[in-house]
């Protein structure tokens, strides 16, 4: 498409002014690793989630829910539970303060404080650095692949989906590799106020544009019922054959077992812990294991509003006034089109460059934390654990430029060749997390895991995750069966066996080998205090220390939990509503939100501070600093 001028001005003043900004905080990075990856744990709990939220709030992720909520209404706000979106509500409850009381710098250097020093350590420690070079240059792959879709559609000049992806990397690359944290944050949170102004400004424009009685005549009945049955029972075929052939395609026919098994791997995944990327290093930036988890809550509520208002506003768009553009495209419609599409159609010159930019802004959000989250493991994992302890801090930072440089350079490689953003997604949320989960459950809630246990779960979880998807698709028996039963088979068969397979090892590897030390077990469950099955080392503590008492929050976290995905769908489904202008509904919704609101401030924030003081009166060894070598 040829963009306005006025739209082509407001792109490049917003990359370069990004850079400019990014490069000016760059010298606050520079001092030490501490500053450079976690910022001197300096910054506020809202910053922290500001910038955590506009790294979420990336453009691939943004054209799959673009499609997904035109495909599947208002029902495809459980979707998201692939991530899973509600691992949010379990860190803002419990995981996030026990992660940053370890007070340490990544989940590798994580690995000290939960087995040792011995061999199984050290197998552990490895196997974290690969997985998370293996999940980070896949999250990188996923966003190389939605910003050249996305920028072939609207920049002016003639290039390749893959050289505007370069191209735009190169620039975010700039200021990501010198400012480290400090220029990630400061940028995010710039790019999220854009992003925000664009977001409800589109969301206001299909509000004017498209009133309730257009949007039923270009939907399926039930398009905007959020609740669901067995079936999906949504019926295209007379309006976009393309988008039933695509359902079928996608294998969420079944919707009712699809969000079962959703919610059944969200938790699983969930009760693991963040995995090694930009949401942990958020976390172990905070100051306090207190703003660690208030800091996840705000998450839940700065990205839903603006996200969704922007989500819901291109979609009813392009059902309005695209769907005869699409029918015309047949079953050749890449869906994930949808949202560059609306975008050029309805949006007026000005405010649309001011969109792209916010657009663009969420990829190098994501992008940079991305990026911002791998040298550590290399680093302060690999360099200063294995090679040279005692270098100069200033030698360290020089390295994590390199490391840094490295991962794009293998990032875009990779990304060069993807085909699907959907594809890489679901690899990613049902193979390589599925490999993560046993092993990562485990560590936390049963005493007698150890590092040899850690290890073989995660080599065996990590290795079928690579294999089984391709023995899949190239195994005609399992072929057969997908063709007979409507399912999505990366999340009701990969998934389950990767999971199956990860814990023989896991059992076979903790069973076969001794336990930890138990001066390392205790230091543990004095420092970090998880509930679970912990009664062998509990008593060994209150040995030492009789005043010492057990963590006693189960109960009440696992309300919390259930009250916090009641709360979150709430949070999403309400800007949808009122978008489309179903104001009783959204009404019902605004009440839910406001009465699971009121809950979790007495069950839950009252709490928070009484938990630290509870935590602090029981004396532990002293917490290695962060920068340490491990």
């Amino acid at each position: 498409m040829n963009l306005h001028l006025v739209d082509i001005v407001i792109i490049v003043a917003y990359l370069a002014s990004t850079v400019l900004i990014g490069y000016w905080v760059s010298h606050r990075a520079s001092r030490d690793m501490q500053a450079y990856f976690l910022g001197g744990n300096k910054m506020p709990w809202y910053v922290l989630g500001v910038s955590n939220a506009s790294g979420m709030f990336d453009i691939s992720g943004s054209m799959l829910l673009v499609y997904w909520m035109f495909v599947y209404g208002i029902k495809s706000v459980w979707i998201p539970w692939l991530w899973p979106t509600f691992n949010q509500v379990f860190l803002m409850v419990y995981l996030s303060a026990w992660l940053r009381r370890s007070n340490v710098m990544t989940g590798a250097e994580w690995i000290k404080t939960r087995f040792g020093a011995g061999r199984g350590a050290q197998l552990s420690h490895l196997i974290v650095v690969i997985y998370a070079f293996v999940s980070i240059v896949g999250f990188f792959s996923y966003g190389f692949k939605g910003i050249g879709k996305f920028a072939a559609t609207f920049l002016p000049w003639h290039l390749s989906p893959n050289m505007y992806a370069l191209i735009l990397i190169s620039i975010t690359a700039i200021y990501v590799i010198k400012g480290g944290m400090f220029s990630v944050v400061i940028t995010e949170v710039v790019q999220f106020c854009i992003l925000s102004i664009a977001s409800f400004s589109v969301g206001i424009i299909a509000m004017a544009k498209v009133s309730p009685a257009l949007l039923h005549k270009v939907v399926p009945a039930g398009w905007d019922n959020v609740f669901f049955g067995w079936h999906l029972n949504l019926d295209w075929s007379a309006l976009i054959p393309a988008a039933s052939a695509k359902i079928a395609q996608d294998g969420y026919g079944l919707f009712g077992f699809f969000i079962m098994m959703l919610f059944f791997k969200g938790v699983l995944i969930s009760a693991a812990g963040p995995a090694p990327n930009y949401d942990m290093q958020r976390i172990l930036s905070s100051k306090t294991p207190r703003e660690a988890s208030m800091m996840s809550a705000w998450v839940n509520v700065v990205l839903t509003f603006p996200r969704y208002f922007l989500i819901i506003g291109l979609t009813i768009l392009a059902a309005a006034f695209y769907s005869d553009f699409i029918r015309g495209m047949g079953t050749n419609m890449d869906f994930e089109l949808v949202l560059p599409y609306a975008l050029a159609r309805f949006v007026p010159a000005g405010l649309l460059g001011f969109l792209i930019a916010g657009l663009l802004a969420a990829f190098m959000s994501n992008f940079a934390a991305t990026v911002n989250a791998a040298p550590p493991y290399f680093v302060n994992d690999i360099y200063k654990r294995f090679i040279n302890p005692d270098a100069p801090p200033k030698t360290y930072v020089r390295l994590s430029y390199l490391a840094s440089f490295a991962v794009v350079v293998i990032g875009v490689l990779i990304g060069w060749n993807v085909t699907s953003v959907n594809s890489v997604v679901l690899w990613i949320v049902s193979g390589l997390w599925g490999g993560y989960t046993a092993s990562n459950v485990l560590k936390w809630y049963w005493w007698r895991f150890n590092g040899y246990g850690y290890f073989w779960g995660m080599v065996a979880g990590i290795g079928s995750s690579l294999v089984l998807p391709g023995v899949i698709a190239n195994n005609g028996l399992a072929q057969g069966f997908l063709a007979r039963h409507p399912i999505n088979s990366d999340v009701s068969i990969v998934f389950p066996l990767v999971l199956v397979l990860s814990l023989i090892g896991c059992f076979a590897g903790t069973l076969l080998t001794r336990p930890e030390d138990d001066s390392v077990l205790k230091d543990f469950y004095r420092r970090v205090r998880p509930w679970g099955f912990w009664g062998p080392i509990l008593k060994k503590v209150q040995a030492e220390d009789p005043a010492f008492q057990r963590n006693r929050d189960f109960a009440r976290d696992m309300f919390n939990i259930a009250v916090g995905i009641v709360w979150q769908v709430s949070l999403v489904a309400l800007p949808l509503y009122f978008v489309i202008q179903e104001y009783g509904r959204a009404a019902a919704v605004l009440a839910v939100i406001l009465i699971t609101s009121a809950i979790l401030k007495f069950t839950w924030y009252d709490h928070l501070a009484e938990r630290e003081e509870r935590q602090a009166e029981t004396p532990a060894p002293e917490p290695q600093p962060a920068s340490a070598s491990v």
